[in-house]
């Protein structure tokens, strides 16, 4: 049997700290999300499919209901969806107000409850959220009953067990009965085995900010003599941030982490280290490719490198030292000077040194 999990599609996020033209974007590409899992879950033959909550940021558009029930009536696969923290059953959500295609399943309460696929051998458990918060629903839970499989689907948060959302601790896992547990929540993909039970949450499709890098998207699951999970990447929007040492060359810093060619993905490049007043308008302007390329200056002047000249100890004199030891007509011997200067530098300020 295969199974496709996913969550947190936050579909009409407001997608606020960027510019109107990038906002607008990020909506039309989110907007994508459930007809790319949809296509993938039918491309791989899935069996089922699971959808741990957070389908919606809030208050829900007719246009994105639209896109979720096309998208999850063309699987022709039972679809099973447990409400979260930011999609809440209440009388004005989409689970309460709208029709669904027949092929799904919503969990609207905060009790554990079971539907049974005897076609697949296997019974899915799992509840909603009527609130903002809800209580540890797998406290005291046990799967029961004659499926060969047994599957959870709940909004729940395993990072910590003190959460208002749902906290998910090991020991409910191993004792739950449960052959997979599919969480939603947290927007970053982990796992974890406690006894015969896999927990697994896949994280976002779809990244919205600099606090959700990288590859983003879904897990598809394989139920055989053994349960495998692999997370697999969809073709949305990635965001990248990353810190770099400046270098001697902040152009060819940039060139040597960047991509080659056109992307919509969103990079923002933090300098550190040592070094003379970027000119950062003019960097950017090098990677006109790069439509969502931000650039920060984190740098500190290259004179305080050498502020300790002339003080009366160890650290002055050593300073001193290197600092004379410029005076040479040697390009490469003052740049070996000057990287000895920087680690001394950093060493002292009890920084990380990454040696080039």
């Amino acid at each position: 049997m295969k199974i496709l999990h996913s969550a947190d599609w936050h579909l009409d996020a407001p997608m606020t700290g960027r510019s109107e033209e990038q906002a607008r974007f990020l909506r039309q590409e989110l907007g994508k999300v459930p007809e790319r899992i949809a296509a993938l879950a039918k491309e791989e033959n899935c069996d089922l499919m699971l959808l741990a909550g957070d389908l919606f940021d809030g208050p829900y558009t007719q246009d994105s209901f639209r896109k979720v029930y096309e998208a999850l009536e063309s699987v022709k696969i039972p679809v099973f969806i447990t409400p979260g923290n930011h999609d809440f059953c209440q009388p004005n959500s989409a689970y309460l107000a709208e029709n669904w295609p027949e092929n799904v399943h919503i969990f609207k309460h905060p009790v554990m409850e079971s539907v049974t696929l005897a076609d697949l051998d296997c019974t899915v458990y799992g509840a909603g959220y009527e609130s903002m918060d809800c209580p540890a629903l797998l406290e005291n839970f046990k799967a029961e009953g004659q499926s060969k499989w047994h599957i959870g689907v709940l909004h729940g948060d395993a990072t910590n067990t003190s959460s208002p959302y749902c906290p998910v601790s090991p020991q409910q896992v191993r004792l739950s009965g449960l052959d997979y547990l599919a969480l939603g929540h947290i927007h970053k993909t982990d796992s974890f085995r406690a006894g015969d039970a896999l927990c697994a949450w896949p994280g976002c499709p779809m990244g919205h900010g600099y606090d959700e890098t990288g590859a983003k998207g879904v897990i598809l699951l394989e139920l055989g003599e053994q349960i495998k999970a692999e997370f697999r990447p969809l073709d949305t929007p990635r965001f990248y941030d990353e810190t770099v040492e400046v270098g001697t060359d902040a152009q060819q810093t940039l060139a040597s982490i960047l991509p080659g060619v056109a992307t919509e993905d969103f990079y923002r490049i933090t300098f550190t280290g040592y070094a003379d007043e970027l000119d950062l308008e003019t960097l950017r302007s090098q990677f006109p490719h790069l439509k969502n390329l931000i650039l920060r200056d984190k740098t500190i002047p290259e004179k305080e490198l050498w502020s300790a000249v002339g003080d009366d100890s160890l650290e002055g004199v050593y300073f001193g030292l290197l600092h004379e030891a410029l005076d040479t007509e040697s390009e490469v011997f003052q740049q070996r000077v000057k990287l000895a200067a920087k680690i001394s530098r950093q060493i002292l300020d009890g920084q990380e040194v990454i040696l080039p």
